[in-house]
């Protein structure tokens, strides 16, 4: 075997393995649920968010014919599934949950139908779903800035997982440099941001996780 294809199956296997990792994190929450046989302290909503993108992706590796794509985010939306369901049977109140399912399975299921029967090119079908995946991907890497400010504004940085913290950084390492191998800006461009924050996260790791909350100081005074 060539030097480039040892080093594309090795960055393919890291892709695989250390985003697998991250997306195992769930399983901490769902031993909570399970345990406590309540859904206290857990959110839904990365749950569902992250079975979204790990379909978009899933039909992007389909189309594209990437089978990392295709094995990272089968397993990826099968995880995200479980634990939605787990969470679903000891929610108390359904109705809230299975309305924000129901509102972002509609907008993915008009989405795949434009994409697949109104957009007869190929070429531009990959096109459009891999901006679809990106802007998704994104706006998910993103979405935690405002834990961030929180995480400022108590001095505490206990709020956070060190774990998935690490696998975040590595799994977003590893499709970075898996898309510019493949001289692919879709995958590229949306794990980018997923290394800003997770470098972000450890630089709050290293400065507030040896102090206690600005709060339970107060509360100590």
């Amino acid at each position: 075997m060539e030097a480039g294809g040892v080093a594309d199956s090795l960055l393919s296997g890291a892709c695989v393995l250390f985003t697998l990792g991250m997306f195992s994190s769930g399983l901490s929450d769902l031993r909570h649920m399970r345990m406590t046989r309540s859904v206290d302290n857990v959110q839904f909503l990365p749950f569902l968010t992250t079975d979204i993108n790990n379909l978009s992706w899933l039909s992007y590796g389909a189309l594209k014919g990437d089978g990392t794509l295709i094995i990272v985010n089968s397993v990826g939306a099968m995880l995200q599934t479980l634990y939605i369901l787990v969470y679903l049977h000891y929610c108390p109140r359904k109705r809230g949950v299975l309305l924000q399912t129901a509102a972002l399975l509609g907008v993915l299921l008009l989405g795949f139908g434009y994409f697949w029967l109104l957009v007869p090119d190929l070429e531009a079908r990959l096109q459009w779903l891999g901006l679809f995946c990106s802007v998704f991907t994104i706006s998910m890497y993103l979405s935690p800035l405002a834990d961030l400010a929180k995480v400022i504004q108590t001095k505490s940085a206990q709020h956070f997982s060190f774990s998935l913290t690490i696998a975040t950084l590595l799994a977003s390492a590893s499709w970075t440099l898996y898309g510019f191998r493949l001289k692919d800006p879709y995958i590229t461009v949306p794990n980018f941001p997923g290394i800003v924050t997770s470098f972000i996260r450890l630089w709050l790791f290293w400065k507030y996780s040896q102090k206690p909350a600005r709060n339970s100081q107060l509360l100590q005074t």
